[in-house]
């Protein structure tokens, strides 16, 4: 999956969230579930204050997923504060996106959480509710220049727990080079319609050498069901931690994307399968395979450098044809967290928010965790940012005007959702079960992995 962020592989991470942007390979949720009742445990313990090094020096431990781009960029921006800071030492701790929250669970568990946290939107309400993040509300963090949707992103009744680290939004990212060697021009994605899209995917791949399609398909994460539920006037959850859709709403969902399969418009169930567990470098999409595709927005400057095409940018398609119906939001490709039983508080929050606020952080960071939400960095930083990068904040600054109201943040147990959804796509693809019974049982699992 694409955008949806297959979220996961390191490498559409390190491009991502989510990333695809986003999660390829989710850690099993009981993990979590075991983590979060030691947390509680945890949490009504006092803490412990915590000497300096002898040599009056500070250390803290810093936390992120991503690949050997963004390990590179955010270790120079570890230096760069360090120099500003010289009491306070930073140790990186990192990883891909597969294990990482395997690990951060046994950490939390076993009261030996990193200070700072690289956290994502599908956890965080898990770990804030169980006490597990600071409040960086409560410390001298300025958030002034953030954009207020990243800004609330990172809240809940439990405070502000994430400082947003970028923003992106849902994209269908489209090749070109695909679209001129089929003889079919790029659409209109101001108005364009789903039945446009069909059309389009099935030509393309009509017009294409044998295992060329005209897309990839979507099913393999809660984003784009997300997008297609708030154009139907739904929303994947509600503001009280509910789900905020019905079988039947995920059933013609479903339903929608057998159709393209079967107009050929997307790849076979097969392959389906082996393109999700494909490295961005080998998607479709990069790989010339695919005419248009699913991804986060901060995911395309390293699809484009893969693919050795200059992609284009696409909104989702509509019901009605209009851009301001696409149901599109600013997410938070990432935050900033810290832990609640850090013994550095004060130095922690200073750290974050010099990755938050400092040019020089924005200047080293760039546009790798997504568009920064600080609009004077964002600013500062513009010239020194790569032609695909200019193009995504050029994206992100267009639909500013189309966006629809932030969705609800997901619930404590969403990290599961992602694995159901991809789950019952391939049974629906594979034609193991109809749309109507995927829908009644996904609902179903759904239901309970948020309840429990």
């Amino acid at each position: 999956m694409p955008l949806f962020p297959r979220s996961a592989s390191a490498a559409k991470q390190s491009a991502e969230t989510p990333s695809r942007g986003a999660a390829r390979r989710i850690r099993k949720t009981g993990v979590v579930a075991a983590a979060a009742a030691v947390v509680m445990a945890l949490s009504a313990c006092g803490g412990v204050a915590a000497p300096q090094n002898a040599d009056g020096t500070v250390e803290l431990r810093f936390s992120w997923w991503g690949g050997d781009k963004r390990a590179q960029l955010t270790q120079e921006a570890i230096k760069q504060f360090e120099a500003e800071n010289p009491n306070i030492k930073i140790k990186p701790e990192f990883g891909d996106w597969s294990g990482y929250w395997d690990k951060l669970a046994t950490q939390v568990a076993a009261n030996d959480a990193p200070d700072i946290i690289q956290m994502d939107e599908k956890y965080i309400t898990e770990y804030s509710s169980r006490g597990a993040l600071l409040d960086l509300s409560k410390y001298e963090i300025d958030t002034s220049k953030l954009d207020e949707a990243a800004l609330n992103a990172g809240k809940s009744e439990d405070g502000l727990t994430g400082i947003a680290a970028g923003i992106n939004a849902a994209t269908i990212l489209a090749n070109p080079a695909v679209f001129e060697a089929a003889g079919v021009p790029l659409p209109d994605d101001s108005k364009w319609t789903w039945d446009d899209f069909e059309r389009i995917a099935s030509e393309i791949t009509e017009k294409s050498p044998k295992g060329t399609y005209g897309a990839a398909a979507y099913g393999t994460d809660e984003a784009s069901l997300g997008v297609w539920l708030r154009q139907n006037g739904k929303s994947l959850y509600t503001s009280d931690g509910k789900l905020g859709f019905e079988p039947s709403d995920i059933a013609e969902w479903w339903a929608f994307l057998k159709q393209l399969s079967e107009n050929k418009a997307v790849p076979t169930a097969s392959e389906v399968v082996e393109a999700e567990a494909a490295p961005l470098d080998q998607s479709g999409l990069a790989t010339g395979k695919n005419g248009m595709a699913f991804w986060w927005s901060n995911q395309a400057p390293a699809l484009e450098k893969a693919s050795g095409s200059d992609l284009k940018i696409l909104r989702f398609p509509t019901k009605t044809g209009s851009a301001a119906d696409a149901g599109l939001w600013y997410k938070a490709s990432q935050f900033w967290s810290a832990s609640s039983r850090t013994k550095h508080p004060e130095e922690t929050a200073k750290f974050i928010n010099f990755l938050a606020n400092n040019v020089k952080a924005g200047e080293t960071l760039l546009a790798d965790r997504g568009v920064y939400p600080n609009s004077e960095v964002r600013a500062a930083i513009e010239s020194k940012l790569t032609p695909a990068d200019v193009k995504v904040v050029k994206f992100i600054d267009q639909i500013k005007d189309e966006l629809g109201e932030a969705p609800a943040p997901p619930p404590k147990g969403a990290g599961s959702i992602q694995e159901i959804i991809k789950r019952y796509t391939s049974e629906v693809l594979f034609e193991r079960l109809s749309t109507e019974e995927a829908g009644k049982k996904a609902h179903d699992e759904m239901k309970s992995a948020i309840s429990s």
